[in-house]
């Protein structure tokens, strides 16, 4: 029997578990997501940067989920190893993994910092930055700053999942949080006092993660369950693997959605530029600025449905090493209907209320061809919201009962061969437009795959144990 002092994971109720650890991950998550989100917001609500602005957020955007995705590559991976570990009753395993994993996030962040620096220009018309002069102004001039901060947002991003493995989901919540509040603050701050324009919002997003990156470096030293020891910094190459294949789902899903982000950008800026009304100058970044818009609030209910998910790691993957398979089969049960749910709310609100989403991002300022496009994008690009949710709980749920090969195969379908393919297939037959259909359909095909991903779960958390 396990000694460690995780064991109430697998006997305490389900349900109680569930909102313990998966309402701290949401709120973590979506905290994080507000960087963004917010830096967009305000933006958008200042009339010297308006739909350059955030065209110019949407451009930099897929750049920071590369830095998040090599973070939770990292941080879910050792996540997921401590769970299963302690689990196990292997405490020793679970120290060196993070320790590790430390090692890791610290020399990742500072090689992505030094590339992001030396190849901005190329890197920024990579993800579509060039659609027009004032766009890769404000691109170039974002992303300068951004990158600046990439050490400290990687750090507090992998930290996150390894402090809610180490039993304290609260404080991995209020270390975002915090950084987050002082990005809210600073924001308005900076852009409509100072009026330093895409600096002011870039510089109040990266002190703000620097605040949540001091709080996870305090935790650090602070463990709870699993306390790193000087050796378990020495690298296990062993270890470091076995946590870095936990994580690839993970990585593959953020990396992957980089992938279709940067296909759609460009579609976004090709067939833009055939259009009768945003092939003018003056209009050309209004389909990049309302797809980015479109992206950031399905970033938000997406937070709530990984948040959910990933949430569930430790829980699943201590039940699957403590042999616990009902509970496991009852815990997954319970995920999919809330995941359904949270889905089923969203689709309500962007079919029925799009007109006060755009508003939420400065559609005062802009002509009606923004807003009868932003009107059409919310309702087609996200009218399969159930499916996606379903989708993105299936992923991460298969990963924490140790199965990252389904996992990772399912990711990149989704993300790869039907995110990408789609994206870059659908406007040779419906011009700009196709580029919206590419989510609806990636994300019904898909779901046809996991369900049967899903049934073969059942069947194998209903075998008994012998």
């Amino acid at each position: 029997m396990s000694t460690n002092s995780n064991q109430f994971l697998g006997t305490e109720r389900i349900v109680k578990l569930m909102k313990q650890y998966a309402i701290p991950c949401i709120i973590s998550l979506l905290v994080g997501a507000l960087y963004n989100i917010v830096d967009q917001i305000f933006i958008a609500n200042a009339s010297y940067l308006g739909s350059y602005g955030n065209a110019a957020n949407t451009v930099v955007f897929p750049l920071t989920v590369i830095a998040l995705a090599i973070a939770v590559m990292i941080g879910d991976g050792c996540c997921a190893f401590v769970s299963l570990s302690l689990g196990k009753n292997e405490p020793d395993k679970a120290k060196k993994s993070v320790g590790n994993s430390v090692v890791l996030m610290i020399v990742s962040s500072l090689l992505l910092c030094a590339l992001y620096l030396i190849c901005s220009d190329q890197i920024i018309a990579m993800f579509g930055g060039t659609v027009n002069g004032e766009t890769f102004r404000h691109s170039k001039e974002y992303f300068f700053y951004i990158s600046l901060g990439i050490p400290f947002y990687m750090f507090g991003q992998a930290m996150n999942p390894i402090i809610r493995a180490d039993g304290n989901p609260k404080f991995a919540m209020v270390s975002t949080l915090a950084g987050a509040a002082l990005n809210i603050i600073l924001d308005p701050i900076f852009i409509f006092v100072f009026k330093w324009g895409m600096m002011g919002a870039a510089v109040a997003t990266v002190i703000g993660q620097i605040v949540t990156a001091v709080l996870a470096v305090w935790y650090l030293y602070h463990m709870r369950l699993v306390k790193p020891k000087k050796t378990d910094f020495s690298m296990d190459w062993n270890v470091s693997k076995k946590t870095l294949i936990l994580g690839a789902t993970s990585f593959l899903s953020q990396i992957s959605l980089v992938a279709a982000m940067a296909a759609i950008n460009n579609m976004i800026r090709k067939y833009g530029a055939m259009d009768p009304i945003f092939g003018q100058e003056q209009y050309a970044q209004i389909p990049m600025a309302v797809v980015g818009i479109v992206m950031k609030f399905f970033q938000i209910v997406i937070s709530i449905v990984v948040g959910m998910a990933a949430g569930c790691i430790p829980i699943a993957g201590y039940n699957m090493g403590a042999g616990l398979k009902e509970r496991v089969k009852e815990l997954f049960t319970k995920l999919l209907l809330a995941e359904a749910s949270v889905g089923a709310v969203a689709l309500i609100i962007v079919e029925l209320f799009p007109g006060q989403l755009i508003t939420i991002f400065g559609a005062a300022n802009e002509s009606v061809y923004y807003t009868d496009f932003a009107l059409k994008a919310f309702r087609i690009y996200l009218c399969m919201m159930i499916f996606a949710c379903v989708n993105k709980a299936c992923f991460i749920f298969l990963q924490a009962m140790g199965k990252a090969a389904a996992s990772t195969a399912l990711s990149m379908i989704r993300e790869i061969v039907f995110g990408v393919g789609f994206a870059l297939t659908l406007p040779l037959l419906f011009g700009l437009d196709g580029v919206l259909y590419s989510m609806p359909v990636s994300d019904i095909l898909t779901f046809l795959i996991a369900l049967f991903l899903i049934r073969g779960t059942y069947n194998e958390l209903s075998v008994k144990e012998v």
